[in-house]
């Protein structure tokens, strides 16, 4: 039975135009954008496989395999181009902040509670996820994965060592400090999305737990 492409988040509009010599650069942004597109409508990593991919991009699957060996290699590249984009973002509004390195910390935490609800897909996939794969078997490395998130992690450690440089900070070790005021905020995230109903005061829990995790001194 033929498949029906009104129904199918995999389907493309319209037949791609292939790329002339030496663009094969952009035909793997397109990739890559289409691999996103299909994680933003279906919210399932598993949607995801070549085939789906292709089929978005208006290519043939084979097409493919000269930029990614594999599915977790689409899924990887991904996850590399959300957390990019994400640390942009975040130092984005630590400068809007202007040069109050506390109040450039704050916009740096709401930022990233904000991304995390209005991306919850991306989200979830860039901190695990069902694409996470069992090294080995596929195209990876342990390094590949290892070194996810750290250039948006950066960003955060920079702010509060600019806090604690300036006074408005108690911590001692920016660093780990970093990490877990981090994981303070992704619990945060976390709860946000897998509960129906909130029951604590959104805006005072997070004031609270950024001014508690960051050491932050009383003005």
């Amino acid at each position: 039975m033929k498949e029906s492409s009104a129904a199918d988040p995999a389907a493309p509009k319209r037949a791609r135009v292939r790329n002339r010599r030496g663009e094969g650069g952009r035909l793997r942004e397109d990739i890559i954008s289409a691999a996103a597109e299909l994680l933003d409508e279906t919210g399932d990593e598993r949607a995801i496989t070549l085939r789906s991919v292709a089929r978005k991009v208006g290519i043939a699957a084979p097409s493919i395999y000269p930029h990614f060996p594999d599915q977790p290699s689409i899924m990887l590249a991904v996850v590399q181009r959300e957390f990019a984009e994400l640390a942009t973002h975040l130092h984005s509004e630590v400068r809007a902040a202007g040069n109050d390195p506390r109040e450039g910390l704050y916009a740096l935490c709401r930022a990233y509670l904000a991304y995390a609800k209005n991306h919850p897909e991306r989200y979830r996939t860039m901190f695990g996820g069902l694409w996470m794969p069992t090294l080995g078997d596929n195209s990876l490395t342990e390094e590949d994965l290892t070194s996810l998130g750290s250039t948006a992690i950066q960003v955060l450690v920079d702010a509060l060592a600019k806090c604690a440089a300036a006074g408005q900070s108690a911590v001692t070790d920016p660093p780990q400090d970093a990490i877990a005021l981090w994981l303070g905020l992704h619990g945060l995230a976390h709860q946000r999305a897998v509960s129906r109903t909130f029951p604590w005061p959104e805006e005072s829990i997070t004031e609270a737990m950024i001014t508690r995790l960051a050491c932050l001194k009383e003005t």
